[in-house]
């Protein structure tokens, strides 16, 4: 009997040690292996794929794009540097007004009115120019709230009430595009022969336009600044409307970047066209005496004629003398003329 158990308990110590050994070693294994050691980081994976894609049933493709990291520098851009941009812009341009306003105050007719007016813009231009400046004021509004409606307004009002507002801010925004950009051709049909630069805009600028000081360097119908302000509204209002049109009808032969791209371009180009139209609405209004009436009535001051635009008026004056030189038919009675 003991012969027998030596063997026996030689056993099952060898398999007491050999069930140890495994278990060290299982548990040495375990403690060595880190799980998130070899694990690709959600940063890595970003910027080894532009995009992670899934799979899906529906025919839009573009929907089973589950990552992509240039949509995070797409919402910081909008949500950060946009901002940036705009404030900078248009309160940088509101506070030049002010201090210009203020040191310069309004530019007056200096030998006063005459009481004589003549014709500058007609009836179909100036129906142009409000369509088209309307629809910007609406799209300049919306836009902004876009942008700053959130952080400026959304304390203000009712979550509710500021939802429906951006709502229908959203919708004008859309649907006044088109005669706003019906607007900027017309525009630039109407007005390109007289905005095309010449050397007189050059001594224009170098005297400062008449905004420095009193005086009043001669020009044709659009002097160098508003040319200058001409080709921002056509430039400007031309990329605000082509970008605006990619995002209105998103993914016709575009992507998703280039159509985050076109927003940036939009909203860029939106913020400094803003600005630029501040200042035109200021010499236009309470900057310059008898600028409004060109615009309102139609009709100028013959005195403000001759202080701004003497050589437009020079024109005017030789084109009446020539109709009134003509020879005129003569009238027998009884006959026809």
């Amino acid at each position: 009997m003991q012969a027998r158990a030596v063997p026996l308990r030689i056993g099952l110590v060898l398999g007491f040690l050999a069930i140890a050994s495994i278990t060290y070693l299982v548990a040495a294994q375990a403690q060595s292996v880190n799980p998130t050691k070899d694990a690709v980081s959600e940063q890595q994976l970003l910027q080894q794929f532009k995009t992670i894609r899934g799979l899906g049933t529906i025919p839009d493709t573009k929907s089973y794009t589950l990552e992509q990291p240039a949509g995070r520098d797409w919402r910081h851009f909008h949500e950060v540097t946009l901002r940036w941009i705009g404030g900078i812009a248009i309160l940088g341009m509101l506070a030049w007004l002010v201090i210009f306003y203020l040191s310069r105050g309004m530019v007056r007719i200096e030998s006063g009115r005459c009481g004589r007016t003549i014709v500058r813009f007609n009836a179909f231009e100036r129906f142009v120019h409000w369509m088209t400046a309307v629809c910007f004021v609406i799209l300049a509004l919306s836009g902004l709230n876009i942008t700053f409606g959130r952080p400026l307004l959304l304390s203000l009002m009712r979550p509710e009430s500021f939802t429906t507002f951006s709502e229908w801010a959203k919708y004008a925004h859309n649907y006044l595009s088109f005669p706003f950009t019906l607007g900027v051709v017309l525009i630039f049909l109407m007005w390109l022969g007289g905005n095309l630069p010449t050397r007189v805009d050059i001594d224009w600028l170098k005297r400062g336009g008449g905004m420095i000081g009193y005086d009043h360097p001669p020009a044709y119908r659009f002097n160098a600044g508003q040319k200058l302000i001409y080709w921002i509204v056509v430039l400007g209002g031309g990329a605000a409307a082509v970008s605006g049109y990619v995002l209105i009808f998103p993914f016709y032969g575009t992507t998703i970047a280039t159509m985050q791209q076109a927003e940036m371009v939009h909203s860029i180009v939106a913020m400094l066209f803003i600005a630029a139209m501040l200042g035109h609405i200021y010499i236009g209004t309470i900057g310059m005496e008898g600028a409004f009436e060109a615009m309102g009535s139609g009709t100028v001051d013959l005195n403000w004629a001759k202080e701004h635009h003497s050589l437009w008026l020079e024109e005017q004056d030789a084109g009446s003398r020539m109709d009134s030189s003509k020879p005129q038919p003569t009238v027998v009675a009884g006959q026809q003329p």
